[in-house]
């Protein structure tokens, strides 16, 4: 059943964590059955209940999943086996179009602002006991909000947008529990969310965003939270249009107990409009990152919501890192309400990146998505053979399975540092790598 591997251990941590082990070493497969409880309990010499909270364990980790009487099996996509080893390693002088990263020439400097905010906290230290989030943040930030049309909520801040995430996930959820997301998805949440013991239940989409039908399909069969990326999704960079807003808002108004989360890492880097979902369902969350407008290591994500889920994340958030550092809330602050970048310079020159590197590709009979963000989605028959004939041929670009669950075949182009001259030889070689052919969707 287990090959050569011999699970060891005498309680249930050690139970747990050998497995665990063998499936980080790939000693033991996604897909494995495991032994039965009582058949694992007599050869190791221990109670069943303690091989049962061992597995219990596993579960909750993401590792294992149980189906009743058919058993325990490694899963197909365990958390120890994370989506970022899906990776091309890029040898020298092979152009880097895979990392996702913005374009360091549009972020802007942040020294003075950092100098700014750490001379006020010289004059007016934070101690223990203070707000968790600085003022002036939370002043303009609230206004961008309310511009954009996202219903009023208490604000607190996290490490980023996935730390966010991860922090209202469990404010509702319990281990086992699903969450609807998008698929094609952004790669890191797609890890997160077994990680965390829960389930997935993929949710196609198109350029207008994730599919209606398919959000009531997952809704109707037990999914208790649905992600939704409102701009710059990532990989395809779909964008949430009003009448798709419409659309889903009317399927959440059926099922007003989900836990609605919405990330728009896409603001200030897009110039496209906003059409918030939040406010459908009793519970939700609003996440708007930092990272691709002012820079990735800030880490930091402003969040709205309803009154008990920020409660809840906030009460958390002090028994752990207590708070995001108001120094860099301070600087983040400066940089919003000094202008330090201006968006729509930003999000014009991301799209005329990905608006030459489409066309390049439409006359050459390629079809790919890119409606907003800094990458293109293209659809091919052959993932593994494409990702290896572009870097033979200097192209580094991301294979599609990073981001995928259900979802076919693509590849993803990370447009922020392409020239536009660029954009031709590219999609010369892309096309020689994939070969024409009709139109194809990625739902």
């Amino acid at each position: 059943m287990l090959g050569g591997y011999r699970i060891e251990g005498r309680g249930a941590a050690e139970i747990a964590a050998s497995v665990e082990r063998a499936v980080g070493a790939g000693e033991l497969e996604p897909g494995q059955l495991l032994p039965p409880m009582r058949e694992l309990a007599g050869e190791l010499g221990v109670n069943p209940n303690t091989v049962a909270a061992a597995y219990r364990v596993l579960r909750e980790r993401g590792v294992i999943e149980t189906a009743g009487r058919r058993g325990s099996r490694v899963r197909p996509k365990p958390a120890t086996t994370a989506r970022e080893s899906i990776r091309v390693e890029v040898p020298e002088g092979v152009r880097d179009v895979a990392s996702g990263n913005p374009d360091p020439e549009l972020l802007p400097a942040l020294a003075g602002a950092f100098a700014a905010a750490a001379g006020h906290n010289d004059r007016a230290p934070v101690l223990y006991g203070e707000a968790a989030v600085d003022p002036e943040l939370a002043r303009l930030a609230r206004a961008a909000l309310d511009v954009d049309g996202v219903p009023d909520g208490p604000l607190a801040v996290a490490s980023g947008s996935l730390d966010a995430i991860e922090r209202v996930l469990a404010a509702h959820l319990r281990p086992g529990d699903t969450v609807a997301v998008e698929d094609p998805g952004w790669g890191s949440l797609l890890d997160l969310i077994p990680a965390v013991g829960l389930r997935t239940a993929p949710v196609g989409l198109d350029d207008e965003g994730p599919l209606p039908d398919d959000v009531r399909r997952a809704l109707r069969s037990g999914a208790r939270a649905l992600i939704v990326t409102d701009r710059a999704q990532n990989p395809t960079g779909a964008a949430v249009t009003a009448a798709r807003a419409r659309a889903l808002r009317a399927v959440l108004k059926e099922h007003p107990d989900t836990l609605l989360i919405e990330d728009d890492h896409g603001h200030d880097i897009v110039d496209l409009p906003l059409h918030p979902l939040a406010g459908a369902t009793r519970s939700w969350a609003f996440v708007r990152s930092a990272a691709k407008a002012y820079g990735p290591d800030l880490r930091l994500a402003v969040f709205t919501g309803d009154p008990v889920t920020v409660d809840r994340v906030r009460g958390r958030q002090r028994l752990g890192p207590g708070w995001v550092s108001r120094i860099t809330q301070g600087a983040v602050a400066r940089l919003w309400a000094e202008g330090a970048i201006d968006p729509k310079a930003v999000a014009a020159a991301y799209a005329a990146r990905r608006g030459a590197l489409i066309a390049e590709l439409a006359k050459r009979g390629v079809a790919a998505h890119g409606r907003s963000g800094l990458n293109v989605w293209i659809p091919v028959p052959d993932e593994t053979g494409a990702v290896s004939r572009l870097l033979h041929a200097g192209w580094a670009v991301a294979p599609g399975a990073r981001f995928r669950l259900d979802a076919a075949p693509g590849i993803r182009v990370t447009v922020a540092r392409l020239n536009e001259s660029e954009a031709a030889p590219l999609a010369e070689t892309i096309a020689a790598a994939v070969g024409p052919g009709p139109g194809r969707g990625y739902v």
